[in-house]
């Protein structure tokens, strides 16, 4: 039996005895014909980078062979089990997983590695929960699935960024002014809904103008390229970022909003809440269900 048979049955056993929720594998390795009980399996994007890709050669400084791999050995399993979680967080925003237990097999050209990971437990997920209390789960859902839209598909071609204020959108109206005409004023509410897909396109529009969108804690838009009138002082957020997020973390300070930003290059997606970064999401490819 070949190595990577034996992963793959030894990952499906795994996920039977624990009754899994999915199996996800980042890498070519094959589940045809193996036996996983009905669990389903997902392919996820793979690691840009395996531990070959970071082997530094030895000896000429002087460190130790054997404890440098270990290092590096160390820092490949913590890569690999925060790409599952990352990938995890993303099938769960987009309604694919809800609970349980997710065994990962991660496929390097120098590795393999089986991680059983609990979703009750994955950071981003507890992270967006804490934003449900302030606004509506769907709500936050929507948004994030439509962030997810914005990084990968863009508009007409184009990488765009984005920002979205969730929740007390009375304080943050006030907060904030018009850069240009509300594209939404005067508009039913039916036009307004985020939770309606057939708004998202439109919301993909407008995400090309200048400034954010305002959404109340029910998914109603209450307007779209709007400016915070915030100060930003005292506001620690990831250097090299741009004024958009530093005004989306200050107004999580100054009201119970949650802020949601989209970068423009990177393809990272951020949520703001009290002006900490309490979500930082690189948006990989959505899973590919193979059973």
């Amino acid at each position: 039996m070949n190595r990577a048979r034996i992963i793959a049955e030894t990952a499906a056993q795994i996920s039977r005895e624990l009754d899994a929720a999915a199996i996800m594998v980042s890498g070519e390795l094959s589940f045809e014909g193996i036996e996983t009980g009905g669990i389903p399996v997902y392919y996820i994007s793979m690691r840009p980078k395996s531990i070959i890709d970071h082997l530094v050669s030895t000896g000429k400084d002087g460190k130790n062979p054997i404890k440098e791999l270990g290092d590096q050995i160390n820092r490949e399993a913590a890569g690999n089990s925060d790409h599952l979680q990352q990938a995890a967080a993303i099938e769960y925003v987009l309604g694919k997983l809800e609970d349980g237990i997710i065994v990962g097999v991660i496929e390097t050209r120098s590795s393999s590695s089986i991680i059983v990971h609990n979703l009750d437990e994955n950071p981003l997920i507890k992270a967006m929960k804490e934003c449900q209390e302030r606004i509506k789960p769907e709500v936050m859902s929507a948004i994030m699935k439509i962030s997810f839209d914005i990084v990968l598909t863009g508009r007409e071609g184009k990488k765009i960024g984005s920002a979205f204020i969730i929740g007390d959108s009375e304080e943050v109206l006030k907060r904030s002014h018009q850069l240009i005409l509300n594209p939404y004023a005067g508009h039913d509410e039916t036009y307004r809904n985020i939770l309606d897909k057939r708004n998202w396109e439109s919301i993909k529009e407008f995400s090309q103008l200048d400034g954010v969108f305002v959404v109340d804690e029910n998914g109603i838009i209450q307007a779209a390229g709007r400016y915070l009138d915030v100060d930003a002082k005292n506001v620690d957020i990831d250097k090299g970022l741009g004024g958009r997020h530093v005004s989306a973390a200050a107004i999580s300070r100054d009201t119970v909003a949650i802020a949601v930003t989209v970068s423009e290059s990177g393809g990272i997606i951020r949520v703001y809440k009290d002006a900490k970064e309490i979500i930082c999401m690189e948006c990989l490819k959505p899973a590919v269900r193979y059973i």
